[in-house]
């Protein structure tokens, strides 16, 4: 039995499609069928009951995938302790990255591990919906706390950042600037929602305080969010690092900038009921070395992608020289 054959099955079982299967894992619906066939044929059972558009578990189908994931858990376990942290992997790595701030920093670093391992291949979906990682065969996701609710995960934080309102001077200079988080309420914000429908109007000062913000204008991208800002057209909620250089050219104005701002944190997930994959492995690996070594949250306000590292590694030294 072929371990990729193996892997094959699992994919059509978490699918429960063999179209879907085959495009996931970028092969012809002929060869998964007819891998799939031989596997059945290898084994003597019929693993799955064929519908005309679903593909769903035989109870001997059921009781093979429970088992045989463990058998390539472990597989991977061995492969993951036999290897050591130079050697090459090769294989299909997919990442969904929520509409997230400091998106730049984590594509950084995602080409970095793509220049350490060339023969692997590396596929990022931008999301703002919460995908089964499961069935959609997702092996990490780069997400923010609101999202957390809805997904079966393990969650891992790497990095924290400073939100703040901000607007442009035009748009200050016509409706005033507020002075007082209640003022910020009259006021027109662009708002953000997830795919989910869940929208966010209930948003932080400090680390204690709420406003109700209300707009005319919605996006699930912190990006399109702030070009709103920079036409005039309202108030943008912001991490410190997306802004920054608009706010060094005049461009747009820090709101309220005595307050403390609100600490806003990203996490790498991973699905909690499927085996990780060695590629995984070694990404949340290297994940949490660069961006939050020692499992520590790195704040990235006013930091450039250049000295993400710097930070991620005094981070980690001074923790050490606490312990």
């Amino acid at each position: 039995m072929k371990t990729e054959d193996l892997a094959l099955f699992h994919r059509i079982a978490e699918t429960g499609s063999l179209i879907e299967a085959a495009d996931l894992l970028n092969l012809p619906k002929s060869t998964v069928s007819r891998r799939l066939q031989a596997l059945e044929d290898e084994l003597n059972i019929k693993l799955f009951h064929r519908q005309s558009r679903s593909m769903t578990l035989t109870s001997a189908g059921s009781h093979f995938y429970q088992r045989s994931q463990n058998i390539l858990a472990q597989l991977d376990e061995t492969l993951f302790e036999m290897t050591n942290d130079d050697a090459e992997i090769s294989g299909h790595l997919r990442i969904q990255m929520f509409p997230i701030h400091s998106m730049h920093v984590l594509m950084q670093s995602i080409f970095r591990f793509m220049d350490l391992h060339p023969k692997l291949t590396v596929e990022v979906i931008t999301s703002a919906e919460s995908l089964d990682m499961v069935k959609n065969n997702i092996d990490v996701a780069f997400v923010v706390e609101p999202a957390l609710d809805t997904l079966d995960l393990v969650v891992r934080p790497i990095f924290r950042t400073d939100l703040r309102f901000y607007a442009s001077p035009a748009y200050l200079s016509e409706h005033g600037t507020p002075q007082t988080p209640k003022e910020i309420e009259a006021h027109n914000v662009s708002l953000f929602r997830l795919a989910n429908g869940r929208i966010f109007n209930e948003l932080w000062i400090g680390d204690e305080e709420q406003v109700h913000v209300r707009g005319n204008f919605c996006t699930n991208s912190v990006a399109v969010a702030v070009e709103f800002a920079l036409q005039g057209r309202g108030i943008v909620y912001s991490p410190a690092e997306v802004v920054e250089d608009f706010v060094k050219t005049g461009e747009l104005v820090t709101l309220l900038p005595d307050t403390k701002s609100h600490q806003g944190d990203c996490y790498l997930a991973y699905p909690s009921r499927r085996y990780v994959s060695l590629a995984s492995r070694r990404f949340i690996d290297f994940i949490m070395e660069e961006l939050a070594p020692n499992g520590l949250p790195i704040n990235m306000a006013g930091l450039g992608t250049s000295k993400v590292c710097k930070a991620a590694r005094d981070a980690f030294v001074q923790e050490n020289k606490r312990d």
